[in-house]
């Protein structure tokens, strides 16, 4: 299948972009000694999951339950799930998947521990580890002192083991982030609970993630693909972008306006830091913005493009925030060159339970 036979909007993902951007990043983690997890959320593929532990990476992330189970079912043997998992019904999902695979999750709340606690047995513990809040001010324990709390209840408890600590850190704060963790680091092993695991993550400072040495492990997610927020953020460059949404013209009400069929269902309507602006970088026309998104219609303003798409043509689009786009359809295309080699359907696509 050759790409002008896609209809549109569709997702196109450039394989060799996806490889070299996979081989990159891990040949940066074995350089430096870190154990490369990656976070499955961007592609949601286990197809491309299995490429990343078949390079290199010890096993995978996922956000949610419902997207660890469906990684379970393509294949993954060892999955990260960095979450507060609450609840009798997803404490017995949750269970069921530990009976599948090699499964780890986070607390950052004596609540979540309990309910762990409360599920799981010695004969089969439960690896735990303690969320922390770095400065990204998400989710986590407040302070070192509160990471040597938690994890004494975690260790405490018969069924669950304390694995070490995890945080989202803040973006270029590689510093800060590692007197952090380096201080809880010591005070767990004052009290006698040193951590196995240090686990860090974030794509935006991949190339820096050396900077925080007293982590072991690293989960970045959108490096497979990349997209304009990264780049905005200093990671790579536009022609690191392996994802793009193919639209097409469908009316040109004014000479310097388009509308695409790619609206807020097919691009999202993620915000993207400076430089850049407008909601996705039309990659034949570099000049044209995309000013505003509706459901299924995307403006472009092409007052600064000496060349003009017509109606009826169709264009590529490096989304804002790729992560979004691909929980926004049912399939994508692989592709190299012009020609389609797969067409996959994204398994874990609106798992959010």
């Amino acid at each position: 299948m050759h790409i002008n036979e896609i209809e549109t909007p569709a997702v196109l993902i450039d394989m060799d972009r996806v490889e070299a951007n996979l081989t990159r990043a891990q040949a940066y983690a074995d350089r430096h000694g870190l154990r490369l997890r990656p976070h499955v959320k961007t592609h949601k593929l286990p197809e491309l999951a299995r490429r990343q532990v078949a390079l290199g990476a010890i096993g995978v992330t996922c956000q949610k339950l419902g997207e660890a189970e469906a990684m379970a079912d393509g294949g993954l043997a060892d999955i990260f799930l960095p979450y507060n998992i609450l609840g009798p019904a997803k404490l017995d999902r949750l269970a069921a998947l530990h009976d599948r695979v090699t499964l780890s999750v986070t607390a950052d709340n004596a609540e979540t521990v309990d309910g762990y606690a409360g599920r799981f047995s010695p004969e089969h513990p439960l690896t735990v580890l303690v969320e922390c809040d770095t400065g990204a001010a998400r989710c986590g324990v407040q302070s070192p002192q509160d990471a040597v709390a938690l994890a004494r209840r975690i260790a405490g408890a018969p069924g669950l083991r304390f694995g070490g600590l995890m945080s989202y850190p803040p973006q270029g704060r590689t510093a800060e982030v590692n007197d952090w963790l380096g201080s809880a680091r010591s005070a767990l092993e004052a009290a006698e609970l040193p951590p196995g695991t240090i686990s860090a993550g974030g794509t935006p400072d991949l190339m820096r993630a050396a900077e925080i040495p007293v982590a072991t492990e690293y989960r970045p997610g959108t490096y497979i693909y990349s997209d304009r927020m990264q780049v905005a953020w200093g990671h790579g460059d536009l022609g690191d972008c392996a994802l793009t949404v193919k639209a097409t013209v469908v009316s040109r009400p004014t000479a310097a306006r388009a509308v695409l069929d790619a609206g807020s269902k097919a691009l999202a309507a993620d915000p993207v830091p400076p430089p850049f602006e407008g909601h996705g970088h039309i990659t034949d026309y570099p000049d044209a913005t995309i000013t505003a998104l509706s459901e299924e219609h995307g403006v472009v303003d092409l007052s600064r493009c000496d060349r003009r798409p017509g109606i009826g043509e169709t264009v590529r689009i490096i989304p804002n925030h790729a992560c979004v786009v691909t929980n926004l359809f049912d399939t994508v295309h692989l592709v190299k060159g012009d020609e389609v080699v797969g067409r996959p359907r994204i398994t874990s696509r609106g798992k959010l339970w």
